[in-house]
């Protein structure tokens, strides 16, 4: 369950993110560390996200924090890249992770199942297409909750 601050915090991070061509993709305040963490995580629509893009995105959230007193103690901010476990959105995305494995959640089951893993083909305006042990699954656009990269393989 996410922190009760969460939707504030995204709220103040957003604009900022926008202002510097980023996109806020999640937040999660760990309040179980000393000082508590709250990480940021940010993607650069037009390329990988670097070290600078994180830097820059924290010079510029901090002071909005800070003087909003949404965080009354200490903490650490943390601005990062979503990593390898993100869900795929972007049509850029789609295309950069072709051939990488995926797990695909339906909202409902399609075809007797609920999540699918496979390789990713690639999707069109209809269809993710997937290759599974060599065999090609499509999945309608329209029963897709998520794709997420499979980190386990």
């Amino acid at each position: 369950m996410a922190h009760p601050l969460i939707p504030k915090i995204l709220d103040l991070a957003t604009p900022v993110a926008d202002a510097l061509g980023f996109r806020v993709v999640g937040a999660v305040f760990h309040t179980n560390q000393h000082p508590p963490i709250l990480r940021i995580d940010i993607s650069n629509p037009d390329r990988d996200t670097s070290l600078e893009d994180c830097e820059q995105m924290s010079r510029a959230l901090e002071p909005i924090l800070d003087a909003d007193e949404i965080l009354p103690d200490a903490y650490v901010l943390e601005v990062s890249s979503p990593g390898i476990s993100r869900v795929l959105t972007s049509d850029r995305e789609f295309v950069s992770f072709k051939g990488f494995p995926v797990i695909v959640t339906t909202s409902e089951p399609y075809a007797g199942q609920q999540e699918w893993t496979g390789q990713l083909i690639g999707r069109d305006e209809t269809t993710i297409h997937l290759n599974q042990k060599g065999r090609a699954i499509a999945i309608p656009r329209d029963r897709i909750a998520k794709v997420q990269l499979n980190e386990k393989r």
